[in-house]
């Protein structure tokens, strides 16, 4: 059953490179702040940077959390990104599918849970 979400976010980001997507995919999931990260290989990106127009091959992460990780996950890919400014969008899902919105939510609480965060 489709249920509406108020807790669950997805952000996305983008890495300069399949290696590096990996790199902050596993240390997000790994420390409870997101219960899933997918990664789309080969996205051409063309934006302004510094005055100039720049092209560059990317690969997108779609990371899939709670509200109350957001500011967790924009700090560690703050810390681990080689980009001098990340890209971090949030979305917020109107609504979702009621088992997996459950297990997404239960996958985060059970990690904060057993690291004794808040």
């Amino acid at each position: 059953m489709i249920v509406p979400v108020s807790d669950v976010r997805v952000i996305l980001s983008t890495a300069g490179s399949p290696e590096e997507a990996e790199r902050i995919a596993h240390a997000l999931v790994e420390q409870g702040l997101a219960a899933c990260v997918n990664i789309v290989p080969k996205l051409t990106s063309i934006y302004r940077w510094e005055g100039r127009i720049e092209t560059a091959n990317e690969v997108l992460l779609l990371i899939k959390t709670s509200a109350s990780r957001v500011e967790r996950v924009e700090a560690v890919l703050r810390a681990i990104h080689s980009y001098e400014i990340p890209e971090v969008l949030v979305f917020n899902p109107e609504s979702g599918l009621e088992e997996y919105v459950d297990w997404l939510l239960q996958s985060v609480r059970e990690r904060e849970s057993s690291l004794g965060a808040g």
